[in-house]
């Protein structure tokens, strides 16, 4: 049996194990070692293990991780997504569909500090929700502005997945959240535009709430100053050359941290809290890699990305339609899998395959993000939707689906808008 056919069949039992919902991170190094094994020997393959573990466990530039994460948690529990809401309805709640607009530019601000698609929705559903509903806003456009405004944790820097991203393909962090900043904005515009078009075609669903004094739109912009100061601190920084993606980590998390303890936030047991919460999800996403990187060394041992070469090669396709092939079985994907399992099952394959054509993996992280984006409001998994959800138990899931689907379709267009013109992702990094 040659290693292609050993990798699509290795490929195949990954995807068995997670419909019979099997730990993802013990089924990528389970098929990864049993695959590497057939292909050497299982001492090779144990050993391998042990060296990937220890390599990765070691690995200074993986320290982001967690440090991103605290920072994330920290801003969360400071209340930064109720000023950052405050500031964007002073400025947009006084025009139809303003509320549903300012909680997408929210989402897009606290996207800039927590880095998580799923604490951006579940902590905005908290604060935006109510105001919505008090202004008798439509559940359907009232959450599906939450669902997909949440989306953009992923995209915009700092991102989790971005680093995830970086660390697989071996790519700058630092470049990558610099790619990550046009699409995202490009992201809020859009999604605001979508809001635009749902209450132009009927604006019942989106009523105008009250008109905001510019004393108290001042007002608004001076509570969230030390957040838009961090941010820019953290990114900036990173832009310049001032430190590394990591050493900014650890600067941003001792901001966040400062910034939560000047607000009287880091009371009682909190910090403790944090700390146990970060440590979890950090022993998570380390499991995931450890996993993930075996597996990678799978398909590589098998050949599959020279494998997936030659077969392009064959029907002579341009490079161009390979990639939007690539992001078509994203989107398929994207129906049955959440976002940190496409990207960690599927990068090892694709990215590869895209190196060998010609194209930069910046560019092409950027589109894996986007559209790993889409499948966070895609049916019938839609993580944001079901995060939303478990949140506001009132709502059915299909109504959430509905009103996501004018914001489904502009992500869409971003997509193509991306994967055709790449130097919206690139500018920045080459300005770097």
């Amino acid at each position: 049996m040659d290693g292609f056919t050993i990798s699509l069949i290795g490929f195949a039992a990954i995807l068995i194990l997670a419909f019979l919902r099997f730990p993802l991170a013990l089924s990528m190094g389970l098929v990864g070692v049993v695959g590497f094994g057939e292909l050497t020997n299982y001492r090779a393959a144990i050993s391998n293990l042990g060296r990937l573990v220890l390599d990765l466990g070691q690995s200074y530039s993986l320290s982001v991780l967690p440090l991103f994460i605290l920072m994330g948690l920290l801003v969360d529990k400071g209340g930064m997504a109720q000023q950052l809401y405050r500031a964007a309805y002073a400025f947009l709640g006084d025009k139809k569909g303003g509320l549903a607009m300012s909680t997408v530019v929210a989402c897009g601000m606290f996207s800039a500090i927590s880095g998580s698609s799923i604490a951006t929705a579940a902590t905005m559903s908290k604060v935006a929700m109510p105001e919505m509903r008090r202004y008798r806003y439509a559940d359907s456009l009232a959450t599906a502005s939450i669902a997909a405004g949440g989306t953009l944790g992923i995209l915009i820097p700092p991102s989790v997945i971005l680093v995830i991203y970086g660390l697989l393909t071996e790519q700058s962090i630092g470049k990558l959240f610099m790619a990550g900043f046009i699409p995202g904005f490009i992201g809020i515009l859009f999604y605001t535009l979508a809001v635009y078009f749902v209450v132009t075609r009927n604006p019942s669903l989106g009523p105008a709430g009250e008109r905001t004094a510019w004393p108290q739109r001042l007002i608004a912009l001076k509570d969230v100053w030390t957040t838009l100061a961090l941010f820019i601190f953290v990114i900036g920084g990173i832009y310049i050359g001032l430190f590394s993606a990591t050493e900014a980590a650890g600067m941003g998390a001792a901001g966040a941290l400062l910034i939560t303890f000047l607000k009287g936030s880091l009371k009682g047991g909190v910090l403790l809290e944090v700390s146990r919460e970060a440590a979890g999800l950090t022993a998570k996403l380390f499991a995931l890699l450890f996993g993930a990187s075996m597996f990678s060394n799978f398909l590589n041992r098998a050949g599959l990305p020279d494998a997936l070469l030659g077969l392009i090669n064959s029907f002579e396709l341009s490079g161009l339609a390979v990639i939007f092939i690539i992001l078509i079985i994203y989107i398929l994907l994207g129906c049955v899998f959440e976002s940190m399992s496409m990207i960690l099952l599927t990068v090892p394959i694709f990215a590869p395959l895209v190196h060998s054509l010609g194209f930069d993996l910046i560019w092409f992280g950027i589109l894996v993000v986007v559209v790993t984006e889409i499948s966070l409001i895609t049916p019938p998994i839609g993580l944001n939707v079901f995060v939303l959800k478990g949140v506001i138990k009132d709502v059915s899931v299909g109504t959430i689906f509905r009103g996501v689907t004018p914001f489904w379709v502009v992500d869409i267009f971003r997509l193509i808008l991306i994967a055709s013109i790449p130097s919206l992702a690139l500018f920045l990094p080459s300005m770097m």
